[in-house]
């Protein structure tokens, strides 16, 4: 009985703490970058940004799995007054909003952006804020709307803490958004 309980304790602990190492990891490496030229100097721009990029796949990548088996562990953990059915229904539409959005905004942006490139060679920058895409109906749609998916998987599973670890990872996601990106984006553009 203690294991069952523990489980799905361990999965939420897992999933948060892989959240934390995605923006955390990210977020250090990319402000050393935009500071010191870290990896660039040591590495040179393209290897330096390859580096980079793989560590940060591996990172993502885990948290993403790590959300996904908490949901599955944690299934039908939220007590609510529809159907199965409509929950299910509601979570994949929230699920295909989340990704269409992700994936739309990635194609408009290019996979380099999707990795902040441009922290690693300046000169690969916009001349300005994309307007393209979903760029033209919300600024910065890949961390508000672009995180429906992970709500939308823990309705349709029915997990509360799946709930509750989509809310803390759209936030760390934003507030690593306000501290990381859009101050080197801000001086990028000034500059330009």
């Amino acid at each position: 009985m203690l294991r069952l309980v523990l489980i799905p304790i361990a999965a939420f602990a897992y999933a948060i703490c892989s959240r934390l190492a995605y923006v955390l990891f990210v977020g250090i490496a990319l402000r050393r970058e935009d500071r010191a030229s870290h990896y660039t100097r040591t590495f040179g721009p393209v290897e330096g940004f390859g580096r980079f990029r793989r560590i940060a796949a591996f990172v993502m990548n885990n948290d993403a799995v790590a959300f996904i088996v908490l949901c599955v562990l944690t299934r039908n953990t939220l007590s609510l007054d529809v159907s199965p059915k409509i929950t299910l229904i509601s979570g994949a539409v929230l699920a295909i909003v989340g990704i269409g959005t992700k994936v739309w905004a990635a194609r408009t942006l290019g996979g380099d952006a999707y990795y902040w490139r441009n922290f690693f060679d300046p000169a690969l920058a916009s001349d300005g804020p994309v307007a393209t895409g979903p760029y033209r109906f919300v600024s910065n749609q890949m961390y508000t709307i672009g995180y429906l998916h992970t709500y939308g998987l823990a309705l349709a599973l029915r997990s509360l803490p799946g709930l509750i670890a989509s809310a803390f990872a759209h936030i760390a996601i934003l507030v690593f958004h306000l501290v990381v990106e859009k101050p080197h984006f801000e001086r990028l553009h000034r500059s330009s």
